[in-house]
C-alpha cells in the first residue's frame, strides 16, 4: 500500500504562506504552523515519545490542541483524545485502558491528570500552560505514514455501556477527508469554523481536513451562539459543522438572513428536527445533513449540497467509497475505507461490530429507492409499543413544530399493557399545557406514536458533542 506524505511537511512545502490555522489569537500560515509543531515534536521525543506511542490528551479547542496533534503525527506517535468534561474516576479508567506513555493536560485538568497519575504510577504527566516547547534536541524529521498506522484512538461516547477505543488510522483519515471534499467541493476560498470538541471524531476530523486540503481552519474553544453569528460574518466563513441543537441556538440567536458566502452548515449528530431544517433553509443557511460515528472518522453518507432542501431530513447517500445497507432487522452496516480497524484491547468487540468487513453500528434506519438513507434511532433508544416500533426522532421532530417547544427528548418508560411507552421531556419558551402538545402530536402523528405523557423539564441533558443523552432523562413517578 503506498504510503501517505507528512501531510503538514507537504503543505509547508506547497502553501507556505497560506494561512493555515486561526486559534487563541493567532494567525499561522502553513510554515509557521510547521515550525511550532516541528519544536514540539523534538520535545515530545526528548521526553522519551516514539513511534507508535501512545499519547493522551487533556486540553481544551484550541491552539494548543491543534499543535499537539500536528506534532505527534510528526513523531508517528498516537493520540489519545480524553474528553475535558469527564470525572476523574472516568478520565481514570481510560487511561488504565490505553496506558499512554505521557498524558499532557491543561492547568484546569490538574486534579483530573494527578487522579490518573495516582492510580497508574509511571504515567509521566505534562502540563502546558502554553504553546512553548521545551528546547528541542535535534530535529524531528518528516517521515511518510503506513495508511495502515494508528493514528489515534477516539474513545466512543459510552451511552450504551463502558466506552471503547476506536482505532482510526492515517488511511480512515485520508479517506474520509476525501470523500468530504468530493461531496462539498474544494474551493480556494474555504475557510472552516471548528466548534466541536477537538477530543471528538468530528472535531479532530475538520483539523486533518485542513491540513489536508489547505483549507484553514478557525478554532472556537466552545460552542457559543452569538460568538459563532460574528465569526461567520467578521471571518468570511464558508463552512461549519453542527449539531441539531447547535443549529437551533445559532438560529435563535441571529435575526435575519445568513451570509451567501456561507455556503454548507454540515450537521451531524442524529436526527434533526424537520422545523429546524425549513427554518434554516427559509434564512438561507445551506444545510447539509450526514451520518457518521467515531467507528468511521467522522461522516460516511451526506447529502450534496444541491439535494439539502429536496432532501429534508434524510442523511444523504454513501459517501465516495463507502457502501451502507440495513440488516433484516432494521440495523445501519458500514463498509468501506474510512471504517476503524478495530477498538483498542478490545477483540471479541472489535470481531462483533466488524463482521465481515461490514460494521454494526448500533443505529436503526431505512433506505429508500433512490439509495437515500434515512437515520430513525439508535437501536437502544428504540421503543416497541404493543408489539409497533415507535422512534423518538418523530415524536422530537412533531414537538419542535410547535411555538411553545424549545427542544424535546423522548424515552421509554414500562408500561403494563404494552410493554413500553413513550414520554416526551420537553424544554418550553413559554407555558403551554400538556393537554394541548398532546393533542398537537396526535394531530402529526399515529396513535401508538403519541407520548403517554409530557414531563415539563429544563435544558436537556446533552454530552459535550451537543448530542442528546435520552438515557440521562429522568423517567417520571
Amino acid at each position: 500500500m503506498t504510503p501517505l506524505e507528512d501531510w503538514l511537511a507537504y503543505r509547508a512545502a506547497a502553501t507556505p504562506e497560506r494561512l493555515a490555522l486561526v486559534a487563541g489569537g493567532r494567525r499561522l500560515t502553513y510554515r509557521e504552523l510547521e515550525g511550532r509543531a516541528q519544536a514540539l515534536a523534538s520535545a515530545l521525543r526528548a521526553r522519551g515519545v516514539a513511534v507508535g506511542d501512545l499519547v493522551a490528551v487533556l486540553l481544551p479547542n484550541g491552539y494548543r490542541y491543534a499543535l499537539t496533534v500536528c506534532a505527534l503525527m510528526r513523531l508517528r506517535a498516537v493520540l489519545v483524545p480524553l474528553n475535558t468534561r469527564l470525572a476523574a474516576p472516568e478520565a481514570a479508567w481510560q487511561v488504565g485502558d490505553c496506558r499512554p506513555r505521557l498524558l499532557i493536560h491543561d492547568p484546569a485538568c490538574a486534579s483530573v491528570a494527578a487522579a490518573s497519575a495516582a492510580a497508574f504510577p509511571g504515567l509521566d504527566l505534562w502540563e502546558m500552560a502554553d504553546e512553548r516547547a521545551e528546547p528541542p534536541e535535534g530535529r524531528a524529521e518528516p517521515v511518510d505514514a503506513d495508511p495502515l498506522a494508528v493514528q489515534a484512538v477516539v474513545y466512543t461516547s459510552g451511552t450504551t455501556g463502558r466506552p471503547k477505543g476506536a482505532m482510526l488510522t492515517y488511511g480512515n483519515h485520508w479517506a474520509s477527508a476525501m470523500a468530504s471534499a468530493i461531496n462539498l467541493g474544494h474551493h480556494l476560498d474555504d475557510r472552516w469554523l471548528l466548534v466541536l470538541p477537538m477530543f471528538h471524531v468530528g472535531g479532530l476530523a475538520i483539523l486533518l481536513r485542513g491540513l489536508i486540503g489547505g483549507v484553514p481552519v478557525f478554532v472556537h474553544e466552545r460552542f457559543d451562539a452569538g460568538a459563532v453569528s460574528g465569526a461567520l460574518d467578521a471571518d468570511r466563513i464558508t463552512l461549519v459543522s453542527l449539531v441539531a441543537d447547535m443549529l437551533r441556538r445559532l438560529l435563535a440567536a441571529r435575526s435575519g438572513r445568513f451570509p451567501a458566502h456561507v455556503r454548507v452548515a454540515l450537521l451531524g449528530g442524529g436526527p434533526v428536527p424537520q422545523p429546524l431544517l425549513e427554518e434554516a433553509a427559509a434564512r438561507g443557511l445551506p444545510v447539509v445533513q450526514s451520518y457518521g460515528l467515531t467507528e468511521t472518522a467522522s461522516q460516511v453518507v451526506a447529502l450534496p449540497p444541491e439535494e439539502a432542501l429536496s432532501h429534508l431530513g434524510a442523511s444523504g447517500r454513501p459517501l465516495p467509497g463507502n457502501r451502507i445497507r440495513i440488516s433484516a432487522d432494521g440495523e445501519i452496516l458500514v463498509r468501506g475505507p474510512s471504517v476503524m480497524a478495530g477498538y483498542f484491547n478490545r477483540p471479541e468487540a472489535s470481531a462483533a461490530a466488524l463482521d465481515r468487513g461490514w460494521l454494526h453500528t448500533g443505529d436503526i434506519g431505512e433506505i429508500d429507492g433512490g439509495g437515500m438513507l434515512r437515520v430513525l434511532a439508535r437501536r437502544d433508544d428504540l421503543i416497541v409499543r404493543g408489539g409497533e416500533n415507535v422512534y423518538p426522532a418523530e415524536i422530537e421532530s412533531a414537538l419542535a413544530a410547535h411555538p411553545a417547544v424549545i427542544e424535546s427528548g423522548v424515552a421509554a418508560v414500562a408500561d403494563p399493557r404494552w410493554g413500553q411507552a413513550p414520554v416526551a421531556y420537553v424544554h418550553a419558551r413559554a407555558p403551554v399545557a400538556e393537554d394541548e402538545l398532546l393533542a398537537f402530536c396526535r394531530q402529526r402523528l399515529a396513535a401508538y406514536k403519541v407520548p403517554s405523557r409530557i414531563v415539563f423539564t429544563g435544558p436537556l441533558p446533552r454530552n459535550a458533542a451537543g448530542k442528546l443523552l435520552r438515557n440521562a432523562l429522568s423517567a417520571p413517578a
